[in-house]
């Protein structure tokens, strides 16, 4: 940097160059920046900044403000950072830092904000890297590299702050809950998910909660017991607690009227009934997850009158009896997912009310009749109505909706009628679940018009603002398996299911077009026709079920092209000729693949084809060589010894003729043989004299 421009650099009292793009080592930057004694804030988030942190950071003596977040940052955090005793406020969140942190970092007495979340450090915290930290109002500490980073302070410890917030995760604090938060009467937010706490909340800890905390997140714990329902909490924000082991009937808490409450109490072992009287002493709730418990007894209709109500998850727990009627005043209402309950009766006509839904997960359980209409749920993304006893036109339900669908799981029900041609509307659908219904009628010819199943790029969902992920369970390779959607993955799911129905009819070529489709299972129905011939065109297919069907004519050739289909089932079906070979098909080589075809010959099945090579066809090909039958054989022995006629002419004259023509060069082979005799006479007479000689040694 030219002196000039350093001297204008170093007037200035804060540098701020957050969110541009700016790449380059960080040393580099200090360096410079060193000898400006007056700069007081460093501004460098968001950018692209990385390499180690230089101990010459602990130069800048007059700095309060460092926030080097959001960068690429590798290496150690160098112990001189300790000797910025100005410093208020250190943020290195969201970088790759690692090794231990200093305990210097103890000497910062002016600190109040204090952030390392979000790296992969190492080693011990213990109470000597808190120890001047007076100042301290905000704790932020987690770890990416799987809890190496243990905080180990004494069961006595009283710290020197107190906290406002307080933010740790992915470390090892446990097993015991840290009873140093016993003087921390200030906070307003808690924090502590995964940090390895297999304990029980002691009562204290509730009896704190009730002056000022807003946010609660113990969640990813082995908290253990039962949560008191009798303190009078007056929680502002949200309470989750999943993913722990807390037991006992559900408690029922009050919140403060704001824009974003939360109650999740997912993957816990509460029993009992849900309050009746939940959506009333909880009327602001925007999020109640009470999923993966053992909650019985009927949803209450109190739940559809918390009207800023966003998401409603409660699958996965014993629930029974019908659903509440009215849910039209739920106008902010994204996810319903009550899966895996025993709820019974007909699903409510005022969900065709909700237009804001983008959700509806009701499979698995033992809902009757025929569907509302959705007409009016135009945000919906996914809707999975699987395992139940609906019924009625799939062309009712189906036609209706406009929708931009991605998800339709209606498996395991007893839709009938047609496949509606209004399916190939759905531009954005590439997961298709109708199995095990009474379907009949073709396949629509416009199923290959279905571009979400061309390629691999999808429209992502919309990100939803908690931690709800889609379970869905997926039919594919042979078994069952759950899909979670967990970063969006169901996204990049393409399947199409139609077996076990009635379908009939020829299977569509433009099927061939969804060159992204990963799963096809027409199983179990009565196709008719031939295998399409392009069906190497589904470059990206895994999973080929076409079994139990009519099907006829010879397996597509193209079908060996296919690298990567690891589960295909073609049983029980007409099919006729040679098995192709090769590329994939190679591996798949257990012939229950090809049973019950009669006409269906080659490997893997014992069966040969007509055209085989004969000399592999057994000993009757032999005898008839033998006996001087077989015209062929003979044939080719013909053509055998005519082919060597002209190259022994061609060898003979290639030797002999320029030895005849050329006399200097007859002269000199004569003469070659005449040395080559002589020395072969003198070999072999040396030879016999030394055996001579050996034997009569013996003799001696």
């Amino acid at each position: 940097m030219p002196p000039r421009a350093q001297e204008t650099l170093c007037q200035l009292q804060s540098l701020v160059l957050a969110g541009n793009r700016i790449g380059c080592e960080v040393d580099k930057l200090v360096d410079i920046l060193v000898r400006c004694k007056r700069i007081k804030m460093l501004d460098l988030r968001s950018n692209q900044f990385n390499g180690s942190l230089p101990a010459s950071i602990g130069n800048l003596s007059s700095l309060e403000n460092l926030d080097l977040s959001e960068n690429q940052l590798a290496g150690s955090l160098p112990a001189s950072i300790g000797n910025l005793s100005c410093l208020q406020k250190l943020d290195l969140s969201y970088n790759q830092m690692n090794e231990a942190i200093p305990v210097n970092v103890g000497q910062l007495s002016h600190l109040v904000y204090f952030r390392l979340s979000d790296n992969s450090w190492e080693g011990v915290l213990s109470e000597h890297h808190f120890t001047n930290l007076t100042r301290l109002e905000a704790l932020y500490i987690s770890s990416s590299s799987g809890k190496s980073l243990v905080f180990n302070v004494t069961h006595d410890w009283v710290p020197p702050f107190s906290l406002e917030y307080l933010l740790m995760s992915d470390l090892q604090l446990g097993p015991r809950f840290p009873s140093w938060l016993h003087s921390q009467n200030q906070l307003f937010s808690i924090s502590l998910t995964n940090v390895g706490i297999s304990d029980e909340i002691p009562t204290w800890f509730w009896e704190l909660l009730s002056k000022s905390v807003a946010l609660l997140d113990l969640s990813y714990n082995k908290l253990t017991g039962k949560v008191p329902n009798s303190l009078s909490l007056d929680l502002g924000v949200s309470v989750v607690l999943s993913f722990n082991r807390l037991e006992g009937p559900l408690p029922l808490w009050r919140f403060r009227p704001t824009p974003l409450a939360t109650l999740a109490l997912r993957n816990n072992l509460f029993s009992g009934p849900i309050p009746p009287n939940i959506g009333h002493i909880s009327s602001c709730l925007t999020i109640l997850d009470l999923s993966w418990n053992n909650l019985s007894g009927s949803i209450p209709p109190s739940i559809t009158k918390t009207k800023p109500l966003n998401f409603l998850i409660l699958s996965n727990n014993h629930l029974s009896g019908e659903l509440p009627w009215d849910w039209k005043d739920l106008e902010e209402l994204l996810v319903v997912d009550l899966a895996n309950n025993r709820l019974t009766g007909t699903i409510p006509s005022s969900f065709s009310s909700l237009a804001s839904l983008e959700r509806l997960i009701l499979s698995n359980n033992s809902f009757i009749g025929e569907l509302p209409s959705l007409k009016n749920c135009t945000s919906l993304i996914s809707l999975d109505l699987g395992e139940n006893r609906l019924s009625g036109n799939l062309l009712t339900l189906i036609g209706e909706i406009s929708a931009p669908l991605m998800f339709l799981r209606l498996r395991s029900n007893s839709f009938l009628g047609d496949i509606p041609k209004q399916l190939c509307h759905f531009s954005y659908l590439h997961f298709l679940d109708l199995a095990h219904n009474n379907l009949s009628g073709h396949i629509p010819m416009c199923f290959g018009n279905l571009s979400a199943f061309i390629g691999l790029s999808s429209p992502k969902t919309k990100k939803i603002n908690m931690e709800y992920d889609q379970h869905m369970m997926i039919i594919a390779k042979g078994r069952e398996d759950e899909y979670i959607d967990d970063g969006g993955i169901l996204c990049y799911v393409r399947s199409i299911d139609l077996s076990s129905n009635n379908l009939s009819g020829k299977i569509p070529d433009g099927i061939t077009n969804l060159s992204g489709l990963g799963t096809l299972n027409l199983s179990m129905n009565q196709l008719t026709g031939n295998i399409p011939d392009e069906i190497g065109n589904l470059k990206w297919l895994e999973t080929l079920d076409l079994s139990r069907n009519q099907l006829s004519g010879q397996i597509p050739q193209s079908l060996s092209s296919i690298s990567s289909l690891n589960h295909l089932d073609l049983s029980y079906n007409n099919l006729s000729g040679r098995i192709p070979s090769g590329n994939q098909l190679q591996t798949l080589n257990d012939s229950s693949i090809y049973a019950d075809n009669p006409n269906l010959c080659g490997l893997p099945l014992s069966r040969k084809c007509e055209d085989d090579d004969k000399s592999s066809e057994g000993p009757t090909s032999f005898v008839n060589d033998a006996n001087g039958d077989n015209d062929s054989s003979d044939s080719e022995m013909q053509w055998f010894y005519i082919s060597i006629l002209p190259g022994f002419v061609v060898g003979f004259w290639g030797v002999c003729g320029t030895l005849l023509l050329k006399k200097t060069w007859r002269h000199a082979y004569f003469n070659l043989l005449d040395d080559m005799k002589d020395w072969v006479f003198l070999v072999i007479a040396s030879s016999v004299i030394r055996l001579k000689r050996k034997l009569k040694f013996e003799r001696v």
